[in-house]
């Protein structure tokens, strides 16, 4: 994520699905954005391989999804589940909610995220974590 080439119509796409966040990602971006969530910087609508992801962390490896209704349904299940498997395969944990659990109990979603982050934290092997070290 980041210095990856990314396709301008992909870029596009993102940069349109920032402008029209849905209700329960508008609410959920307004926990996470500014570092707001325990320090952890996020960012939204994010290009990342084939994918727009919903929010990221790259600190953390953590991608969050809000998922509306039509998620729900074989083919939208068959893709996430695609998707996931691409997204876990570059190291990425994904956690996924549905737009009424942001809705109705963001307390709970942010401690959810909260929660994975520190499990992603002590999965990072000792090496690697030696390597950020100055």
């Amino acid at each position: 994520m980041g210095h990856d080439f990314v396709p301008s119509r992909q870029r596009k796409n993102a940069k349109s699905m920032r402008r029209a966040m849905t209700d329960a990602e508008l609410k959920l971006w307004n926990e996470l954005r500014a570092h707001r969530l325990m320090g952890m910087s996020f960012r939204r609508q994010v290009p990342t391989g084939p994918y727009i992801i919903d929010f990221a962390c790259s600190a953390h490896r953590l991608i969050v999804e809000v998922d509306g209704s039509q998620h729900a349904d074989a083919e939208h299940s068959a893709r996430d589940e695609a998707r996931s498997a691409y997204l876990k395969a570059s190291g990425w944990t994904i956690l996924r909610f549905w737009n009424d659990d942001v809705i109705r109990d963001i307390d709970n979603v942010c401690q959810h995220i909260v929660i994975a982050a520190g499990e992603a934290c002590a999965e990072v092997p000792e090496k690697a974590t030696e390597e950020l070290v100055p």
